[in-house]
């Protein structure tokens, strides 16, 4: 059965798109400014860590809690300074760069994941996004998808934001019936998307990885690294909230 997209979305096949953004761009960092941009669990972690921050501490200087299309979570957005601008904006550009979030990484794409197809495998696409404002695309250099993706480094942002996207959609059920808006149940599963830092206090205080079938080498990665932490914290809350899990309990 053929897929269908709204009027006007047309995914990316394999043909080359012209696009380049550098400070000789006459729009250069124009896109940085009044911006609405969402914040995934992912983005957070390399964010603070790029700017060597407790999760809590970045948490509430760059971002704000906003109503999402999940209407039974929160999500995130960054907090922009006093001019309207990317907090992370400098006069050479983004200070950030190498650790900038999804959208910024994957622009000037846009992806669209289909999580329940009819064969039972996930299927994603790429559709080609073109604001008045970016004289990017008028450039000649050109990429294919598989090259942008490479290119900006977008993979392993993709693998984290798809386990997320599993997770929220698993949050989109109100499993947390009762509680309402900010409940005890709801306020854990926040700190364990969004404050990695405060996850693994409360992981080390509550000797957590020890209630579960964890070889020596994945308690290890797990205690030792962000990113391993917070697919366990994933692994953990689908296991909370629906009996689902990879996690094998002791």
């Amino acid at each position: 059965m053929e897929k269908k997209f709204p009027e006007g979305m047309v995914p990316l096949g394999k043909e080359p798109f012209k696009f380049s953004c550098h400070e000789g761009v006459g729009c250069f960092t124009k896109c940085c400014k009044n911006v609405d941009m969402y914040l995934f669990p992912y983005d957070i972690l390399r964010l603070k860590k790029a700017l060597n921050l407790d999760s809590e501490e970045f948490l509430q200087k760059y971002t704000r809690i906003v109503a999402g299309q999940n209407p039974y979570f929160p999500s995130l957005m960054l907090k922009l300074n006093e001019e309207g601008c990317c907090p992370f904006l400098s006069e050479a550009g983004c200070s950030i760069y190498k650790s900038r979030p999804s959208s910024c990484r994957t622009y000037p794409l846009e992806r669209a994941v289909d999580r329940s197809p009819e064969q039972g495998q996930q299927s994603e696409y790429y559709f080609m996004t073109n604001h008045d404002y970016c004289l990017g695309h008028q450039e000649e250099q050109e990429f294919t998808v598989l090259e942008w993706i490479r290119n900006q480094n977008v993979n392993q942002f993709n693998l984290m934001n798809d386990l997320w996207g599993e997770l929220d959609t698993l949050f989109a059920t109100n499993p947390w019936k009762g509680e309402g808006a900010g409940g005890e149940k709801q306020r854990l599963a926040f700190m364990v998307c969004y404050d990695i830092d405060g996850f693994r206090r409360f992981v080390n205080h509550h000797d957590l990885l020890k209630q579960f079938k964890l070889n020596k080498d994945q308690r290890k990665r797990i205690g030792a690294d962000d990113e391993e932490l917070l697919k366990f914290g994933f692994e953990w809350l689908k296991l909370l909230f629906s009996g689902k899990s990879s996690l094998m309990p002791r």
